[in-house]
């Protein structure tokens, strides 16, 4: 894989799981600023925002393991 492409594969990974964990720390820290939601909606955040966390992990481990790119110098 070209080194460009895994970049932006790899930044939009990186993106996706500091995103996930924002959301999971505004849940639990500061349920007050998510506004008019019900206890349904709240779950329901959660649980995506736990879906995109795994799913963001799952895609870094897979350009790790299939791509085997020295990504030392990327950010995340």
């Amino acid at each position: 894989m070209k080194q460009e492409l895994f970049e932006m594969l790899h930044s939009e990974a990186v993106a996706e799981k500091k995103k996930a964990l924002l959301t999971l720390n505004l849940l639990s820290d500061h349920p007050a600023g998510i506004g008019d939601h019900s206890t349904k909606d709240f779950y329901e955040n959660a649980t995506e925002a736990l879906t995109m966390l795994v799913d963001a992990d799952d895609k870094l481990a897979a350009l790790d393991k299939y791509f085997n790119v020295n990504h030392s110098n990327l950010l995340g």
